[in-house]
């Protein structure tokens, strides 16, 4: 069995996404655990659910330093105490400076609520309803300086219905980033992915899966 990797996972508020991951790395078969959680802003309801799972949580608040670079150089110096060799973003609020995104390059990764690199950055659900796209979804990725992009590691589709709101969508999609984060994990874990140039390489076959239609056609 390969040896479980230690996890740093950074949020910046209700940690949804980060109980998914905290609920994966129970599983005794799981290839990673989460060593520490760090928040760029005190009080959220994503420390408390690490807490309540009996993971170190710290704040380390942006506000009271001078520059990104003095942020990240913090967030990197608790990384490194706690041994942490894979680092998740979940929900986490602020743009990394690119010293440190390259000082864990390959070993940085996070998920974004579209289908990459389609719809990059905010409000990405009043874009989706706003250009007519039928089917939207969310990636895994590893992370670049650039904003939200990266190799890909894995991606889920999610149709999007006429009666959608931004929210309703939202709620949808953040379903689907529940299961493809962990699964996503894994396989960075245990080595089923690796990165080749910018691209994703498997350590073992693909298998196709069926393709989604949206609108669904008609079955009759």
């Amino acid at each position: 069995m390969v040896k479980a990797k230690k996890v740093g996972v950074l949020i910046s508020g209700r940690g949804s996404n980060l109980g998914s991951l905290i609920a994966a790395c129970s599983a005794p078969d799981y290839p990673a655990n989460i060593a520490v959680i760090i928040s760029n802003r005190p009080g959220v309801a994503g420390l408390a659910k690490a807490e309540e799972a009996g993971i170190p949580a710290i704040t380390i608040d942006h506000k009271h330093f001078d520059s990104r670079e003095d942020f990240d150089a913090e967030i990197d110096r608790v990384l490194r105490e706690f041994d942490v060799e894979l680092v998740c973003l979940a929900g986490f609020m602020r743009l990394l400076a690119q010293d440190f995104v390259e000082a864990w390059r390959d070993r940085l990764i996070n998920i974004h609520p579209s289908l990459l690199p389609s719809y990059p950055g905010v409000n990405i659900h009043d874009r989706v309803i706003g250009d007519g796209i039928r089917i939207s979804g969310c990636t895994v990725h590893f992370v670049r300086t650039g904003m939200d992009s990266g190799p890909i590691i894995a991606q889920v589709a999610v149709p999007v219905l006429s009666s959608d709101t931004a929210q309703t969508l939202a709620d949808r999609v953040l379903r689907a980033e529940h299961r493809l984060y962990p699964a996503a994990l894994r396989m960075v874990a245990d080595g089923t992915v690796r990165v080749s140039g910018e691209r994703i390489m498997f350590g073992a076959d693909e298998q196709e899966s069926a393709p989604l239609f949206s609108p669904p056609l008609d079955q009759g």
